[in-house]
């Protein structure tokens, strides 16, 4: 038995505080926010404060030939931080520290726990912004954000956070200490390890320390709402949108199922009769009146039965945050559909090219009507990147086969229209399959050809990604 004198080599290295082995505890870290993704039970959860404790954790397990999977604040929507049987879960929610923010050379410097809303807070202060909001941005972490390239609803704009990371520090399977990227405005060499390692899913190394590009402050942005009597008509305005050259920062959509979960989670005043709304913002300064006004033109001329620009920033914030209660809404959505505990989520995440939108919004429509499940759509639809949301009851072996197949068609028509598996939450346990139909076999091939170079035990995370 490998447990008793591993457990003994952590505490040599963090201490018995940071190193649980409570069963409670334990399951508490077995898994992700994916619903119906497979986790394993640890044989421990460990918790270091810095890199050289890091480097203590994989040797030890190297030593053992024990399995370590990375994880952060656990808020993943693909299984990638779900535990395997046997397994040191090492959190680096105790890694929290900003090491640094450099005004002048707007970057920032960070330990993988510190929180997104911390970072973007504390840069805010000094002027600056970070733009990659993922929807769990008040409690998910840069080191998961970079794991998994992480998007949110400003990418339309500004991009998913491989845009904004400059360099990493990252602990290989060997122990050693890999130092990626740059601090400088341009930097063109080597290869691109940094890139290499951004939705890696911890599947390649533990990234111990992370500096991000920071922008200046963007200026307060306007925002409006545009209602549609079909989602395939709000997919058009988007199409429009991009083809006239406009830019907003923000460009989202919910269908009328979350529209009407949001309503009963949190009541605000939401057209439920509505089958889609968009929800588009602009931060573009002295222009943004005139930027709106035309964005608001195309929305109506694509058929909008309402277009209602805020009329303040506290209006313009409790609809954005409407925006951000569809996870949790749809959760209740489900829980009530469901009685008894039951009710259950598949969260897909698909993107497409604009132009493809519509087109893939009728078949979601088209889907959930053949496979007779519930299923709301939300997302960044400036990107074409949509959230389908299958509800399944758990208890019920056929409705979980029908989620399936809604999942799997709806991974098959993203595909079809010349998208992608995943837009930004990553493969994980819940896109395996998919993610190697995308790539082909010389790509499954490359990929596997990368893992067993860097880490040729298998150590990292295994069973995810690939």
């Amino acid at each position: 038995m490998v447990a008793s004198p591993l457990l003994a080599d952590l505490r040599a290295v963090l201490g018995d505080d940071a190193v649980l082995t409570d069963p409670d505890l334990l399951r508490m870290h077995e898994r992700d926010e994916a619903d119906l993704c497979a986790s394993g039970t640890p044989l421990v959860v460990v918790r270091p404060h810095g890199t050289d404790e890091v480097v203590g954790v994989v040797r030890a397990a190297a030593r053992y030939g024990v399995p370590v999977v990375p994880q952060g604040a656990r808020t993943g929507l693909a299984g990638a931080a779900n535990a395997v049987d046997g397994a040191i879960l090492l959190s680096t929610v105790a890694m929290d520290r900003i090491l640094e923010i450099d005004p002048v050379g707007r970057i920032a410097v960070a330990q993988p726990g510190v929180v997104n809303a911390t970072l973007a807070g504390a840069v805010r202060r000094e002027g600056l912004y970070y733009p990659p909001d993922p929807g769990s941005w008040e409690s998910s972490t840069i080191g998961g954000n970079v794991s998994t390239n992480a998007g949110g609803m400003c990418c339309v704009k500004y991009g998913v956070t491989t845009e904004y990371v400059l360099g990493l520090e990252v602990v290989l399977a060997s122990g050693e200490v890999l130092r990626t990227g740059r601090r400088t405005a341009k930097g063109v060499a080597g290869y691109d390890l940094t890139r290499l390692f951004v939705g890696s899913e911890g599947t390649l190394g533990v990234i111990t320390e992370v500096t991000v590009a920071l922008r200046p402050a963007p200026e307060a942005s306007l925002t409006l709402v545009a209602v549609y009597n079909s989602t395939a008509e709000a997919g058009v305005a988007v199409a429009e949108i991009a083809a006239k050259g406009l830019t907003p920062s923000l460009l989202e959509l919910l269908d009328r199922t979350h529209l009407a979960a949001i309503e009963a989670y949190q009541p605000m005043g939401l057209r439920t009769d509505a089958q889609a709304l968009l929800l588009a913002a602009v931060d573009t300064g002295s222009r943004a009146a005139e930027d709106l006004a035309r964005i608001a033109e195309v929305c109506e001329a694509a058929g909008a039965d309402e277009v209602y620009a805020a009329t303040d920033a506290a209006e313009a914030a409790a609809l954005l945050q409407a925006r951000r209660l569809a996870h949790p809404a749809m959760e209740k959505f489900a829980a009530d559909a469901y009685p008894g505990g039951n009710g259950g989520l598949i969260i897909d995440d698909v993107a497409v090219p604009r132009g493809s939108l519509a087109a893939l919004l009728d078949g979601v429509a088209r889907i959930a009507e053949e496979c007779d499940v519930p299923i709301g759509v939300v997302g960044h639809a400036g990107d074409g990147n949509m959230h389908p949301n299958i509800v399944v009851d758990r208890a019920d072996p056929a409705s979980l086969d029908r989620g399936r197949r809604a999942f799997d068609e709806i991974m098959r028509l993203g595909l079809e229209l010349g998208g992608t598996c995943t837009g930004e939450h990553g493969v994980g346990l819940l896109k395996r399959d998919w993610l190697a139909r995308e790539i082909g076999p010389v790509g499954v091939r490359v990929h596997q050809a990368i893992k067993a170079a860097l880490d040729p035990e298998g150590l990292f995370n295994p069973g995810k990604v690939l």
